[in-house]
């Protein structure tokens, strides 16, 4: 599965040819977002801009970000660069929390993400001829639709499975014996699960690569899923505003960090707090511009997602980013400390006696937040071992975060699995 794969005439460039298809690509990109959407038209205006003012990469640091309320303010067409009988789809976020960010797509803009979902799906070792199963959800959330036309375009046999029906998706597995599967790696957990219930070994299975994405997850989850599954588990990463799955990929060869492709995606990392651009190696949050989008073009749109822009390796005129360990709106401030959920995952994950399902609880207790963390056993872990299971991950916490929080180690298939994307903090503060 891992022999080098054939390269389009993006990946061939070298650094210098990039830089300049950047820079005529971002000038054209900001031009026509300021002629075409009010917005940008507006915000750029206030902050003393044009889209002439932009003669060097550098200067992109001059505009304004754009954010999800940008979005939801415009909602539901109102950040769009092109009349209705141009858009040939539209996606849109849950709005889970206030209104959904609606995304279109005019044909070339279709064209463009097959193209960067299929270029992600080589990387990640997949080759024509072999058969994807997709369990992202299919529908206005851009993961399932997005991954089925890359994979389609990248010379592959679609198996649409979506989510859900777990059962039935393990049959599925075992009888169209895909090479390679798409989804969630929270939902890669839950199919786990349902395979040893069945009395199924799993690594015994057809599947070679897994390619997950659409939430944070770490090294430690990684380490479970490619034990239990023997495969080679690698990160895609996308957000519908900028495209959806497909604005980075992780090589299988080195599985490093993510490769972006940044001939249609320009990044840049700022700190949160003082949006001052930050250098190469840098932590912060990452900020996207698009280079080629028609639809809704996007211009310096904060993500929240926490990483780090590095040298390529796998893909060497192409900067990764360091896998995202945890967003800044997920951020639990406890008692003064900044926690994040994927800081738990890794102590739980390492934890004897403990399934890598877990939930964290926040309440308060007069003016005090209280943080606990609910983790499953593992099939017949003793109590005993229950309780030293509790007490490490406690002074794990204690110890890597700088925090006091109570553990509960609950029965096995207690929390609730997730057919999707996974909520990891219940917050009952409020209640």
């Amino acid at each position: 599965m891992n022999e080098p794969a054939a390269r389009d005439a993006g990946e061939r460039m070298s650094g210098p040819e990039l830089r300049a298809h950047q820079l005529e690509r971002l000038r054209w990109t900001l031009r026509y977002a300021y002629d075409q959407v009010e917005t940008y038209r507006r915000k750029f205006d206030a902050a003393g801009v044009g889209p002439d003012d932009c003669r060097s990469l550098a200067d992109l640091a001059r505009f304004p970000f754009t954010s999800k309320a940008d979005l939801r303010e415009g909602y539901p067409f109102g950040m769009f660069a092109v009349p209705m009988d141009r858009v040939r789809r539209i996606h849109a976020s849950s709005g889970t929390t206030g209104r959904p960010t609606v995304v279109g797509y005019t044909e070339n803009d279709l064209d463009m993400w097959a193209d960067v979902v299929a270029r992600s799906i080589r990387a990640a070792g997949g080759r024509p001829g072999h058969k994807v199963h997709i369990s992202y959800g299919y529908g206005l959330f851009t993961g399932g639709l997005g991954a089925h036309y890359g994979a389609e375009r990248a010379g592959c046999t679609v198996i649409p499975a979506s989510g859900g029906m777990t059962a039935r998706q393990v049959q599925i597995i075992q009888d169209f014996r895909p090479e390679i599967i798409m989804v969630t790696p929270s939902y890669m957990l839950t199919l786990l699960d349902e395979f040893e219930r069945q009395g199924i070994d799993p690594r015994g299975t057809s599947l070679k690569v897994g390619i997950f994405g659409a939430e944070p997850w770490t090294e430690a989850m990684r380490r479970e899923i490619e034990q239990r599954l023997d495969i080679d588990a690698v990160d895609i990463y996308g957000l519908s505003e900028v495209i959806g799955p497909g604005v980075a990929q992780e090589c299988v060869e080195t599985k490093d960090g993510l490769h972006i492709w940044e001939d249609h995606f320009y990044p840049e990392v700022v700190d949160p707090l003082s949006d001052e651009v930050l250098a190469d190696g840098e932590s912060g949050e990452l900020v996207f511009t698009s280079l080629t989008k028609e639809a809704l073009p996007i211009i310096r749109y904060r993500t929240r997602d926490l990483t780090r822009l590095l040298p390529g390796t796998a893909r060497p005129a192409f900067r990764r980013m360091e896998k995202v360990t945890g967003r800044c709106d997920d951020m639990i401030i406890l008692r003064g400390v900044n926690v994040f959920p994927s800081q738990i995952e890794e102590i739980v994950l390492r934890t004897a006696g403990v399934a890598p399902h877990f939930q964290l609880q926040l309440t308060r207790r007069g003016r005090m937040d209280h943080l606990t963390v609910r983790a499953e056993a593992r099939p017949g872990a003793a109590p005993a071992q229950r309780e030293a299971a509790a007490a490490a991950i406690a002074q794990g916490v204690k110890d890597g975060v700088g925090v006091s929080v109570a553990v509960e180690i609950v029965d096995p298939e207690t929390l609730e699995r997730s057919m999707g994307k996974f909520k990891r903090i219940v917050d009952q503060r409020e209640a």
